[in-house]
C-alpha cells in the first residue's frame, strides 16, 4: 500500500544536502516534490495546499534538530503533519453500556461491504464477543449466500430472511429475537447497496437507522476509488449520517489519496483498514503507524502485535529452549513458516520494516511465496521422524520426498542447507550475549 507515494517522498527527503538553518529555497523544493507527489496519489487539492502551506510555515528558517540531518528534520515535520491529517488519535468504535452494539455497514456495491462486515465479525469474536450478522442486503443476490458462508467460516450466527420477506425491514423482529435469545453483544448489519448513489438506497437505509437505532453507522469504502470515494462519503454523510469509515482493499491501493483526504474533507475519524482478502485481514486504523508506513519508516509496532499473536509467549518460550540446546527440528522450522504466514504477505511484513519499504521494487513477492510453498511442501513429505532426525536423510529418502513435493532432489537439498543455517545462527544467538539480546525482544 502506498508504494507510488512513499517512493516519492523517499527521494525527496534525500535530496536535502547541507546544515544549519533549512533556507527558503530548499525547503521550497522539497515541498513543490511533496505536493506534486501528494497530487499524484491523487490527494484532495484543498488537502495539499493546507498540509504544504502547514509544513512551510514551520520549516523556513527553521534550525535543524539536533542529531538530525535536513533530510530528517523535514522527515519529522511531514510525518507529524500526516499524523493530523489522518485523524492524530486512534478512534475506537463506540460500544453501548447496555447491549447489543448496533453496527449498521453502508456502501455502493464493490465496496467490499459483505466481506467487511464478516472481518468485523471475526474481529470482535477474537476480542470475546457474542456476534450477531444480519444479512439484510436483499438487492444483491448473493449477497446473502456469501454472508452466511463467512457467517459459518468464522464461527457466528447470521440472521437470513425469510420466504416472504421482500424488504429488510421486516426482519427486524427476527433478530431482535434472535439477539436477545443469544445474548447477544454486537449486532453487525450488511445493508444493500447500489452501482450509484440514489433516492431508493438512501431511503432504505434511513428506516433501518430509524429502526435499528445503531450506535455505529460505518461507511464502506474501495480506497481504489480514489477520490470518487470521498465524493461517495460526503453523499452519505449528508443524507444518512456517517459516524466512520472503514477502507477495503488497501493492500491494492499505491497511491492512498482516499485515505490521506477523507479526515480532512468529511470530518470522520477511519475505523478500520482491509489489508487482504483474508477473513483477518482487518486492521485497527492508527493514524501515527499508518504516516509512518507512507514515510516508509514502517509500523514495528503492528509487526510486534502481529508476532504476538501469531505465536503465543510459551511457543515463543519453547523455540529459545531448543534453540540454545540446539534442538530445533524441521517440525519447529514448519511451525515458524506458517505463523509468518499468518502474519501477512511477505509484502506487507516488509512494509512493516523500518527502511525497508525502498527495497521492496527489488523482491520478486511471487518467486518469494513460491518457494515459502515449496519449502513447506518439502517438510510435509517427511515423515515425522525424519522431521525430528534429518541426519537421517540418505539420498533414497531425499529422492522420496522430492516426488511427494513435486520437486527435485536439489530444491530438497537446498531447503535442508537453509535449515541448518538457521538453526547455527540461532545458536550463536543464544549464547550469552545474544541470548540477553533476544530475551529482550521476547514478550516474556
Amino acid at each position: 500500500m502506498f508504494e507510488s507515494l512513499t517512493e516519492k517522498f523517499d527521494r525527496a527527503f534525500r535530496k536535502i544536502t547541507g546544515r544549519g538553518l533549512l533556507g527558503e529555497a530548499q525547503v521550497d523544493e522539497t515541498l513543490r516534490e511533496i505536493r506534486v507527489a501528494l497530487l499524484e496519489a491523487d490527494v484532495n487539492l484543498e488537502v495539499v495546499k493546507s498540509f504544504v502551506g502547514n509544513i512551510r510555515g514551520r520549516l523556513v528558517g527553521t534550525d535543524v534538530s539536533a542529531g538530525l540531518t535536513p533530510g530528517q528534520t523535514v522527515l519529522k515535520e511531514v510525518y507529524g503533519e500526516i499524523v493530523h491529517l489522518l485523524g492524530d488519535q486512534r478512534v475506537n468504535l463506540q460500544l453501548s453500556p447496555k447491549p447489543p452494539t448496533i453496527v449498521m455497514l453502508m456502501g455502493l456495491q464493490g465496496s467490499g461491504k459483505t466481506t467487511t462486515a464478516a472481518k468485523l465479525a471475526h474481529h470482535f469474536r477474537q476480542a470475546g464477543r457474542r456476534v450477531l450478522l444480519v444479512a439484510s442486503d436483499l438487492a444483491r443476490l448473493a449477497a446473502v449466500d456469501q454472508l452466511r458462508i463467512l457467517g459459518e467460516q468464522i464461527g457466528v450466527p447470521v440472521v437470513l430472511p425469510g420466504e416472504n420477506v421482500r424488504h429488510p425491514k421486516e426482519m427486524y423482529p427476527e433478530v431482535r429475537r434472535r439477539w436477545i435469545e443469544g445474548m447477544h453483544e454486537v449486532v453487525i448489519l450488511d445493508t444493500a447497496g447500489r452501482l450509484t448513489i440514489d433516492e431508493s438506497l438512501m431511503g432504505e437505509l434511513k428506516e433501518l437507522r430509524d429502526l435499528y437505532k445503531p450506535k455505529e453507522s460505518l461507511l464502506v469504502l474501495d480506497s481504489m476509488t480514489g477520490q470518487e470515494s470521498v465524493n461517495v462519503a460526503t453523499a452519505f454523510d449528508r443524507s444518512i449520517g456517517v459516524d466512520g469509515v472503514i477502507f477495503s482493499k488497501l493492500d491494492g491501493d499505491a497511491r492512498g489519496g482516499a485515505v490521506l483526504s477523507i479526515r480532512s474533507v468529511l470530518g470522520k475519524p477511519i475505523k478500520f483498514v482491509g489489508t487482504g482478502e483474508k477473513i483477518d485481514r482487518l486492521e485497527p486504523f492508527h493514524p501515527d503507524r499508518m504516516a509512518s508506513r507512507i514515510i516508509g519508516m514502517g509500523d514495528m509496532q503492528t509487526l510486534l502485535e502481529k508476532a504476538q499473536s501469531a505465536v503465543s509467549n510459551e511457543k515463543a518460550r519453547q523455540i529459545v529452549s531448543k534453540a540454545s540446546a540446539n534442538q530445533i527440528s524441521l517440525e519447529d522450522f514448519l511451525d515458524q513458516i506458517r505463523s509468518l504466514r499468518k502474519m501477512g504477505s511477505a509484502d506487507e511484513l516488509l512494509s512493516m520494516i523500518p527502511g525497508a519499504s525502498s527495497m521492496k521494487s527489488q523482491v520478486d513477492f511471487d518467486k518469494v511465496e513460491s518457494e515459502i510453498k515449496k519449502t513447506e511442501a518439502i517438510i510435509l513429505s517427511m515423515t515425522k521422524q525424519e522431521r525430528f532426525h534429518p541426519d537421517k536423510l540418505d539420498g533414497s529418502r531425499r529422492r522420496r520426498i522430492a516426488l511427494g513435493a513435486g520437486t527435485t532432489v536439489q530444491n530438497v537439498n537446498q531447503v535442508l542447507k537453509q535449515f541448518e543455517q538457521i538453526r547455527k545462527m540461532m545458536k550463536t544467538a543464544l549464547k550469552p550475549n545474544g541470548m540477553r539480546a533476544l530475551r529482550s525482544l521476547l514478550p516474556f
